[in-house]
């Protein structure tokens, strides 16, 4: 894959149910998501201007769960609002070994970073939350969570600042892809607010038969009002190292040669939300 240097335009009606001739979500999406997906071994390469990088996922697993992301009967996967016209599904991923490098791309534009980057987890899973507008299977929110296990991480001084500039190179096409959004959230805002309306309207004893009124509260429930996504370590341990062998000639008057510093976090959590509002 390569990193785009405009945003590519919001994804239209499902490839699924348009190659089933169809144009709403229905059987061939059920069918579809019913899947049990099992690979072995994946590698995914992605390509940018400043850098390169690939993920090698071992044992991946991806099936579909239900809300309180428990294997179950497929119809208790998804959570379908005929009189609000959209449907939740909920899907997992996890996998035994997840490898991550990455290193800069020989540029003549940029200083060249010769310090890949590595790193190697345990077990982890991803849980995604969708939900899609029936009449044309067209995402309208979506909510993912990246859990992953205790973590080991040693990283030189060079490689922090590799890190750094990795991330400083997509902060260009993340503003590109923010101004999009925010162009979009109109859409999305009017679309929640008259999903908000019409759940009062459904809570309401007048007007709404018990059944009805069941599922506009299961719904509410497992809503999300706006798409968002998360990460969750259990345990980070950090271990920072002076490079000493690469140190430039005069840099020891900064500090002491062959220092360290190690950091733990337990519980970390970063939370983004691309269509929040302050306030």
């Amino acid at each position: 894959m390569r990193t785009c240097e405009e945003p590519r335009p919001p994804n239209g009606q499902s490839p699924i149910a348009l190659a089933a001739g169809q144009s709403e979500y229905g059987f061939a999406e059920k069918v579809v998501e019913g899947m049990f997906i099992v690979v072995n071994s994946i590698t995914i390469k992605i390509h940018s201007k400043a850098f390169h990088a690939s993920f090698e996922l071992w044992q991946l697993q991806g099936y579909s769960v239900n809300p309180n992301w428990q294997q179950s009967d497929l119809r208790l996967t998804r959570i379908t609002d005929p009189q609000r016209g959209e449907v939740l599904t909920f899907k997992e991923l996890t996998w035994q070994t997840l490898r991550i490098e990455a290193d800069a791309t020989d540029n003549g534009d940029q200083d060249p970073i010769t310090t890949p980057l590595r790193l190697i987890t345990n077990q982890g899973r991803i849980q995604i939350s969708l939900k899609r507008r029936t009449k044309d299977c067209n995402v309208v929110a979506s909510k993912l969570m990246f859990l992953l296990d205790d973590l080991l991480w040693v990283l030189t001084d060079s490689q922090l600042k590799a890190m750094m500039k990795y991330a400083e190179s997509l902060s260009e096409a993340m503003e590109k892809s923010a101004q999009q959004r925010k162009s979009l959230a109109p859409e999305s805002v009017q679309v929640s607010e008259l999903g908000c309306c019409a759940q009062q309207a459904w809570a309401q004893p007048f007007g709404a038969s018990p059944s009805a009124s069941s599922i506009g509260q299961y719904f509410d429930k497992h809503d999300m009002k706006e798409s968002s996504y998360h990460l969750l370590i259990s345990r980070l341990d950090l271990h920072i190292c002076d490079d000493s062998h690469a140190r430039e000639a005069g840099a020891l008057k900064h500090g002491m040669l062959g220092g360290a510093i190690q950091l733990t976090f337990r519980r970390m959590a970063f939370d983004y939300y691309p269509f929040h509002r302050a306030g």
